[in-house]
């Protein structure tokens, strides 16, 4: 069994020599800057309003539309559609009123989590290149 010695027996990150170590600690910093920045952070939801009204109720309709559709005849393309776009209607207003705001925190504590983040992508950016 013949081996080749210019070869690393163990490659690193992405294929290249070395760079595992920091490639575990840039991976570890930056899930640790995500976690505290994304566990910051407050999500609530507001009613849906068209012009000042609640329009909630006038989401659902091609949804009810589409289901009815769908019990008169299962092989509607008609229905289909208009039950694919209500769930589409649906989803894209949840996701449309939510609020999303950062929690009042000191600068240090800001500084903190942006450094762990931004400073582990650089690492594990750094850990793909070969050394």
């Amino acid at each position: 069994m013949e081996t080749n010695k210019n070869r690393p027996q163990w490659e690193g990150a992405g294929g290249t020599p070395g760079g595992m170590g920091e490639f575990l600690l840039g991976l570890g910093m930056a899930v640790a800057g995500a976690y505290l920045l994304v566990s910051n952070v407050t999500v609530t939801s507001g009613f849906w309003s068209l012009w000042g009204y609640n329009s909630f109720g006038l989401s659902l309709l091609p949804l009810i539309f589409g289901i009815g559709l769908l019990f008169f005849n299962g092989r509607s393309k008609i229905g289909w559609l208009l039950l694919f776009i209500g769930i589409v209607i649906i989803f894209a207003g949840i996701i449309m009123n939510l609020h999303i705001y950062f929690q009042p925190l000191s600068l240090f504590s800001t500084l903190v989590m942006l450094a762990l983040l931004a400073g582990g992508i650089g690492l594990v950016a750094r850990s793909l290149r070969t050394h």
